[in-house]
């Protein structure tokens, strides 16, 4: 079931960096391998609240820094994959 969640994320991820081909992980780090910068996070997670119906707080951002972080996030707040 996380696998679904996973493939889920890793396509948000793909359509807002605009990007495809890039083998992403649960290691991977959005700002060192992805090279997403500030604005590229912010809409993000911005895609990530809409498509799960999760508020992620500015202050939370810090502890997301890789794919896997996402998912565990989500998973916390209660997000089923």
């Amino acid at each position: 079931m996380e696998r679904n969640m996973l493939e889920r994320v890793k396509e948000i991820i793909e359509e807002q960096l605009n990007i495809e081909g890039v083998e992403i992980t649960e290691e991977t780090r959005f700002k060192e391998d992805l090279d997403a910068d500030s604005l590229d996070l912010f809409e993000m997670v911005d895609a990530f609240q809409e498509e799960y119906g999760v508020e992620i707080p500015p202050e939370d951002l810090e502890q997301i820094t890789t794919v896997g972080s996402i998912i565990k996030y989500l998973q916390d707040k209660g997000v089923e994959a």
